[in-house]
């Protein structure tokens, strides 16, 4: 979807400027796994009008293959805006009949989901229309593809109840769930990381996010728990698909649990540090040394380089 949001970091009715650009889950993770060196392409579709434009133009720019989007000549492209603040924002959807909500599960045919080495897909979409439900459960179903879903529980997006079956039907087909642990207690009632899994316990690698306390995995290799970095929080859109990013680059690159959730922490530390959806990918090796760092040093590390600094030999913060 086309995004406005506040140019400064004001609320958005005493915003003198806003900034357009592009934003929506899946492109979002698309946009941060291009910034992490992976190849990366996403598929949706966008109206014939200047937002549609904006959209392709700005995901293109983030190094993403937009080959596979159609521009639909009958539908407009979906427009949000945020209105920003660090506990928690404020969106403002004009999305009903977007182009995006026309997609069907003959998209899953799409030869760049064949050869995909993971398809992304949360449960935004299944929300949209009854075409755009059919084509993620055709995702999530298919035995050839390995699937990621992101729950991303849009109350405003399910007027008419069901989202609690729907979602946790959905996550059973998935090969890689990421759900937050606050999220999953509205949904389902569960309180604890353990909870989720008792209810998802087939999932082969199942993440939930605590916010500031961590994000643990499940998966054949027992139960990893990584804690949270310290960060100042400008505002929170866009961390949990910037975590998602993070955590399928290290599974891309073979990293273990314990580095799968380093790498999200580290993606979405960033972006809580940006008003907008995205933030800049970082430089060549500037979280190797987070990466790496003891167990014991791992908050200090990434929260320093979160920070804009840097840690010791001895582990002091520089």
């Amino acid at each position: 979807m086309a995004l406005l949001v506040p140019a400064d970091p004001l609320p958005l009715d005493a915003a003198p400027r806003l900034a357009l650009t592009a934003a929506g889950a899946e492109s979002n993770v698309a946009c941060a796994l291009a910034g992490l060196g992976h190849r990366a392409a996403w598929l949706s579709a966008v109206g014939d009008d200047p937002f549609g434009r904006v959209v392709v133009r700005a995901v293109a720019g983030r190094g993403v293959d937009v080959s596979a989007v159609r521009t639909d000549p009958a539908r407009p492209t979906g427009l949000f805006a945020k209105d920003p603040a660090p506990s928690g924002s404020t969106v403002h959807y004009y999305r009903a009949g977007s182009a995006a909500s026309a997609l069907g599960p003959e998209a899953a045919d799409h030869p760049l989901v064949r050869g995909a080495a993971v398809v992304h897909v949360s449960g935004i979409t299944p929300a949209l229309s009854p075409e755009c439900a059919a084509l993620t459960e055709r995702l999530l179903a298919d035995p050839a593809l390995t699937v990621s879903f992101d729950v991303n529980h849009r109350p405003r997006l399910w007027p008419r109840g069901g989202a609690a079956a729907r979602l946790l039907e959905l996550a059973r087909l998935a090969d890689v769930v990421l759900v937050g642990r606050d999220e999953a207690e509205a949904l389902w009632g569960t309180a604890t990381a353990e909870q989720v899994r008792a209810l998802l316990p087939t999932v082969p690698r199942l993440v939930v996010k605590d916010a500031e306390h961590g994000a643990t995995e499940f998966g054949a290799h027992g139960r990893t728990h990584v804690p949270s970095p310290r960060v100042e929080v400008v505002e929170p859109v866009g961390a949990g698909d910037a975590f998602a990013a993070g955590y399928l680059a290290g599974g891309l690159r073979g990293l273990d649990a314990a580095g799968r959730l380093r790498l999200g922490h580290l993606c979405a530390g960033r972006v809580l540090r940006e008003l907008g959806d995205l933030a800049a990918p970082p430089e060549a090796g500037e979280w190797d040394e987070a990466l790496r760092a003891p167990r014991e040093r791992w908050v200090e590390a990434a929260s320093a380089v979160l920070a804009g600094g840097r840690v010791s030999e001895r582990g002091s913060t520089a």
